[in-house]
């Protein structure tokens, strides 16, 4: 069973910066692609980064381009989201996710249990 876990949410004032990190473990090998996508209150969960199993591959939102960087840790079962110039736009509960492929809709295999992210003064 894979599990995945993320961790450093929290809550940062607007144009502030935060790093979530993910950590996946029970996959059979190191070859899988990491996602972020992220639900606000009444909305749809939406993609943010994506990030392909050696890190040769990311996508990201166009609401976040230039602002956020995905990137794996050298163990490479870790994956990172540096989140600058944050806005109260981002605030949302973000969650990681882990698949055969690095791809923008939701149809990864496995997910975390998600992290809240609040942007307020």
């Amino acid at each position: 069973q894979v599990h995945v876990v993320e961790s450093g949410g929290g809550l940062v004032q607007p144009g502030g910066s935060l790093r979530l990190s993910c950590a996946a473990s029970g996959w059979t090998s190191n070859n899988y692609a990491m996602g972020w996508f992220r639900q606000a209150p009444g909305k749809e969960r939406e993609f943010v980064a994506a990030i392909s199993w050696n890190g040769s591959i990311k996508y990201y939102a166009d609401s976040v381009e230039g602002r956020f960087t995905i990137s794996r840790g050298n163990a490479k079962n870790t994956v990172y989201l540096q989140m600058n110039s944050l806005s109260p736009e981002d605030a949302a509960v973000y969650y990681c996710a882990a698949g055969s492929r690095p791809i923008m809709t939701p149809d990864y295999d496995y997910w975390g249990q998600g992290t809240q992210v609040t942007v307020s003064s």
